[in-house]
């Protein structure tokens, strides 16, 4: 049985995306998460000694940890960089819980933010061997890499267009009762999403994350600690992390992806299975993605994730809900903040705030994040009950 990471998260906090940032900086969407989440948890930042960010903050490529902390008026004992892609925000989560439980720190904040300036692209020298062997053959960027893993499914198993676009279907359809989704009000149906334009074959546009300006800060601390918070604690009962390739040329089968491990992992950790699981807060990022976490995660044989949809209900009030808030394909991609969306949606269950996108007596959820082209993963079960 895997060892326990005793911890838990009292404060949450996200600014609704929007589809351009005018004007702020990174740093400054950084600083607003981060206070609306200290106010969620009832504590002041001389409170905050531990501090998790993400790679390459818009002003500063290095010494980011530094910088935040500067930035914000604290003075962390625990400060790290987390550099897991999608898979930032839940990867946080265990390492701040980690990092309490040996005694480094006692409250910590996970925070990412980006902006999205109109007209601007910020890129990073990329050196690796994707340059090498991926990019001469025009796999340049996620789009392509992420429909190379769609076209894989659909000629190993069969699966169709349709099946793919009723995932989306779903997020869009959850999003329109979220009033922060980016895409609130903008419902679609599956022939929309099969006539939107294909960006990368087999992709179409209806399938791919928007980006947008945003972010999201999550307070984490004991399990004892949390008892003096403003709200019901969530609780960390399991995680599960797995890193298999970067480039997309170097993945392995479809049968072994590293989701096959983590969320197990997880699981076991958690003590827990996945029919026990009341909110999939799935990391989605592409259709293709959610497809073959949904095998993963044991809910369905591999190749079967289309019956799978088919048959069942992901709202709220259905009998898998999955990504409630409307997931990034529905709320926003706000870069790495896009991946703490579905922790903070998780943690709006587990607390019964969803409003009416609340699941009834929602008590456990499985939150999954994704870097690179199914990469990197990491996997949380979360609870309302320690």
């Amino acid at each position: 049985m895997a060892s326990q990471i005793q911890g838990a998260i009292t404060g949450i906090g996200e600014l609704k995306p929007v589809r351009y940032s005018e004007g702020k900086t990174t740093l400054s969407l950084i600083a607003e998460s981060v206070r609306l989440a200290i106010q969620d948890a009832g504590i002041s930042k001389e409170d905050v000694d531990g501090l998790l960010v993400g790679p390459q903050v818009g002003e500063t490529p290095q010494h980011v940890p530094a910088t935040v902390s500067e930035y914000l008026g604290i003075d962390p004992t625990m400060s790290n960089t987390v550099d897991l892609g999608g898979a930032t925000g839940p990867g946080m989560i265990w390492r701040a819980a980690a990092a309490i439980q040996a005694g480094m720190c006692e409250t910590v904040v996970c925070v990412l933010a980006n902006k999205n300036e109109k007209g601007e692209t910020l890129r990073s020298p990329n050196r690796n061997p994707i340059r090498e062997f991926d990019v001469p053959f025009g796999a340049s960027g996620a789009n392509t890499s992420y429909a190379l893993l769609k076209r894989q499914h659909m000629e190993e198993y069969g699966s169709t267009q349709e099946d793919f676009a009723r995932l989306a279907y779903w997020h869009r359809k959850n999003a329109q009762l979220n009033p922060d989704a980016i895409f609130y009000g903008k419902p679609v149906e599956v022939e929309d999403i099969l006539a939107s334009p294909m960006i990368a074959d087999p992709l179409h546009l209806l399938e791919i994350v928007m980006p947008v300006a945003g972010g999201a800060a999550v307070v984490v601390t004991s399990a004892e600690k949390a008892a003096e918070g403003n709200h019901k604690p969530v609780y960390l009962k399991g995680a599960g992390e797995k890193i298999t390739h970067r480039a997309v040329s170097q993945a392995p089968s479809i049968d072994a992806l590293p989701f096959n491990y983590s969320i197990p992992r997880a699981l076991e950790q958690a003590r827990t299975n996945i029919e026990d699981i009341d909110l999939l807060s799935l990391y989605d990022c592409y259709t293709s993605v959610v497809a073959t976490t949904l095998e993963s995660a044991g809910l369905c044989k591999p190749g079967e994730f289309g019956e799978f949809v088919k048959k069942h209900s992901f709202g709220h009030d259905g009998d898998y809900p999955l990504n409630t808030h409307g997931g990034q394909l529905g709320f926003g991609q706000a870069d790495l903040a896009g991946g703490m969306s579905h922790v903070v949606e998780a943690v709006h269950q587990l607390r019964g705030e969803a409003g009416n996108r609340q699941i009834p007596d929602a008590k456990n959820a499985l939150v999954t994040g994704n870097g690179a082209t199914l990469s990197e993963t990491t996997a949380l079960v979360l609870g309302g009950e320690r």
